[in-house]
């Protein structure tokens, strides 16, 4: 039995610095991961930085105004946290499943938000 992409959230072994998740959000932006499980640790963003959470809520909407991109373990094309980043312009992948356990806190991630990938560059 095949694996599915749920499944199996890494690409290829040549591509395994690479997660997979769904399209949010277009662009492409490249910044420094901050792993976050709650809001109240947004004071550790700074502007550009890529937020990688499991899930977002409202609470989480201060933090889209400096984010230069967005990473959720959770979440689909029309939800809100979708919705506010296409407003704003900020490239975001959603369903990255293991996105917070996979990214440390400062490596430099890419985001693209037209292919569903998230690259870790270092």
């Amino acid at each position: 039995m095949r694996s599915t992409t749920a499944e199996r959230p890494l690409l290829s072994t040549t591509d395994r610095c690479k997660l997979r998740g769904k399209p949010a959000s277009g662009g492409l932006v490249t910044g420094t991961a901050r792993v976050l499980h709650h809001p109240s640790e947004g004071a550790r963003m700074r502007p550009g930085d890529i937020l990688v959470c499991v899930t977002t809520t409202p609470v989480w909407a201060p933090l889209f105004s400096i984010a230069g991109g967005v990473v959720t373990e959770t979440g689909g094309a029309l939800s809100s946290l979708s919705t506010v980043a296409r407003e704003r312009g900020i490239p975001t992948v959603v369903s990255a499943q293991g996105a917070t356990a996979r990214i440390r806190d400062g490596q430099i991630v890419t985001v693209d938000g037209d292919s569903g990938v998230v690259s870790i560059e270092a």
